[in-house]
């Protein structure tokens, strides 16, 4: 059932929140994906009868009894929460995150916490605390990261809900591959933290994980809205868009990428049907600064661990995973030029995007350009039939983070292996409603 559905049920009495979270409990415990990675059966039972109290007593609540799954970097009161990583494997949050807060009490109940990679600092899902998360279509794949385990959670229908982070397309990617929503809001319209330190400066959301978009949208109203504790946090307009909008396709998002060919020529035919339900799409690249690629602001996050996580590396770097360790071991290379040169790059991309969105009002892109890939890789080793590098599958989603704008990414096809991608959509900072109205149209089309 849907989000949307539960709630409804729940809230009829059709059904109760207890009831719903023994099934999801049930769905966890047999799932072999590890994609949860803790539960709490006995404070999950006591939650769903909180709710189902408060919905005897006459209260509405939007997620009434709606099992959810939270990734293991955000922080739920009582939970242990590690983010993925030996250094915090004993670690309970002292409190809910805002928006985890906001989610209890408007009914959710927390069954699980969802995978990460350490830190989520990485493309797949996979930590030195859990091992790998699998892609629930073949479990030889990864489902990609950070929020591989949300992702697939959500996919293999464990949660209908699921809350992942998105500092660089984790909360896009994983929901790409394995062909369900994820939706990253504009950055401040759903109030970050409290929870652990982050080695992302200022571009890391609360993404929410759904099966279509009204449940990405429900929860998004319910998780939305400026609060004092986080300076960032904003107000976003109810405001409907205005008629017509302003739509564009970018094949590559203006970029010199490797995009395979299956995955070019389906998300095209996915356009072509849009247009051909009315709507006029020119296809248009945003233009970005000469030279300009992902490498260029990876510094950030590099640097963003080594000031976190320095010290301990140098005195126990087995502590991390190689991977990370790779990172943190970059990052204390890193010159105060080099962490300005990146900051720069990302405000050069902020720049650009908002420029674009001058003249346009959402744009389609991809979301990634290959289908998932072993477990056992940091990425495939050919897109579009050239050699890849690690994050060659990373292309697409980036840019959106340091802009600060909101993005979505919605089934689109498969590939002839029956392996989902996705397409993206972009509009302007604050324009999230906006985006999501449209993109329920967009659904509408290409589910019909």
């Amino acid at each position: 059932m849907r989000a949307i559905e539960i709630a409804r049920a729940v809230t009829a009495r059709h059904t109760t929140a207890a009831e719903m979270a023994e099934q999801a409990l049930a769905r966890i415990a047999a799932s072999d994906l590890n994609a949860i990675v803790t539960t709490d059966p006995e404070r999950t039972r006591a939650d769903a009868e909180a709710v189902d109290l408060r919905v005897a007593s006459g209260e509405t609540l939007a997620l009434a009894g709606v099992p959810i799954a939270v990734k293991d970097n955000i922080w739920v009161e009582g939970w242990r929460i590690t983010q993925g990583s030996r250094l915090f494997a004993d670690f309970v949050a002292p409190e809910d995150a805002i928006a985890i807060a906001r989610l209890r009490r408007a009914g959710a109940v927390i069954v699980g916490i969802g995978a990460t990679s350490e830190f989520a600092c990485k493309g797949v899902t996979t930590s030195p605390l859990y091992g790998p998360t699998h892609h629930p279509r073949d479990s030889r794949l990864t489902p990609g990261g950070s929020s591989g385990g949300p992702a697939a959670a959500v996919a293999a229908g464990l949660v209908p809900l699921a809350i992942g982070t998105d500092a660089g397309g984790s909360s896009r990617r994983p929901p790409a591959h394995v062909g369900v929503v994820g939706f990253k809001p504009s950055y401040g319209a759903i109030p970050y933290g409290p929870g652990f330190a982050e080695p992302f400066w200022r571009i890391s959301v609360i993404a929410p994980i759904t099966t279509d978009v009204a449940d990405a949208r429900l929860a998004f109203d319910v998780m939305a809205g400026a609060d004092a504790r986080d300076p960032d946090s904003f107000d976003l307009s109810s405001a409907a868009a205005g008629a017509p909008l302003r739509l564009a396709f970018s094949p590559r998002l203006g970029l010199d990428v490797a995009v395979d060919d299956e995955v070019s020529g389906v998300l095209q035919q996915a356009v072509e049907r849009l247009r051909a339900s009315g709507l006029a799409i020119v296809d248009r690249d945003p233009v970005w600064p000469s030279g300009l690629a992902e490498d260029a602001v990876m510094p950030l996050q590099h640097a963003g661990l080594a000031a976190l996580y320095g010290d301990t590396f140098r005195s126990d770097p087995a502590q991390f995973d190689p991977d990370i360790a790779k990172q943190i071991e970059r990052g204390l290379t890193l010159s105060g030029a080099n962490v300005g040169r990146a900051l720069e790059a990302s405000t050069q991309i902020a720049r650009a995007f908002a420029a674009f969105f001058t003249e346009v009002d959402i744009l389609l892109a991809p979301t990634v350009p290959c289908v998932a890939w072993p477990l056992t890789q940091l990425g495939p080793f050919e897109i579009g039939g050239k050699p890849a590098a690690p994050r060659a599958h990373a292309v697409f989603t980036p840019y959106a983070n340091h802009a600060g704008v909101p993005a979505i990414s919605i089934p689109c096809g498969n590939n002839a292996q029956g392996l989902p991608f996705g397409l993206q959509l972009i509009a302007a900072r604050g324009h999230d409603r906006v985006l999501l109205d449209f993109t329920a149209r967009a659904e509408r089309v290409l589910q019909g």
